[in-house]
């Protein structure tokens, strides 16, 4: 048994309807989905803490930075971090440079877990079990695959992660 930690920091795997602006947003309270999409998952034993909920689309280094650190903190080896699919490989190349001797699997949702038929679901669960077998390094999780960083990066064209 590996103790996992996700770490939280946006993207739109926990975006809502905004009805307001008829777009996407975070909820207006803060929360975050991740809770709901593990215990659907009867998952429960990873511990979870929000770092942040931005779209990765605004990250800056700074965000990044405030990432590696809670990575570093952790004190878990094995670790998840949600994050946009915007700027997945941006954000795990960034780690790649900052944080050493630990697990650490991105993943992320090209549709919001609140609108249903989200690929969130799948995605966070192969995350799970990803960061408990693969070697210490930065990885990301999507669409069933396992890219190392130096290769994670979104295919707009097939709206997918590919190699």
């Amino acid at each position: 048994m590996q103790d996992v930690r996700i770490l939280v920091t946006g993207g739109t795997i926990d975006k809502v309807h905004d009805p307001r602006t008829e777009g996407l947003a975070f909820s207006p309270d803060g929360a975050t989905h991740i809770p709901e999409l593990l215990r659907i998952g009867r998952c429960h034993f990873p511990s979870l803490e929000v770092v942040m909920l931005k779209d990765s689309l605004y990250f800056d280094d700074a965000d990044r930075d405030a990432i590696a650190q809670a990575a570093s903190a952790a004190a878990e080896d094995k670790l998840v971090i949600t994050h946009g699919t915007g700027t997945m490989g941006e954000t795990a190349r960034f780690l790649e440079t900052r944080v050493s001797g630990k697990t650490i699997v991105l993943t992320g949702a090209m549709r919001p877990f609140s609108l249903y038929a989200s690929d969130g679901e799948f995605n966070l669960g192969g995350a799970v079990v990803a960061a408990q077998l693969l070697e210490p390094g930065i990885w990301g999780v999507m669409n069933g695959r396992v890219f190392p960083a130096r290769s994670l990066d979104k295919n707009t064209e097939q709206g997918r992660f590919d190699v």
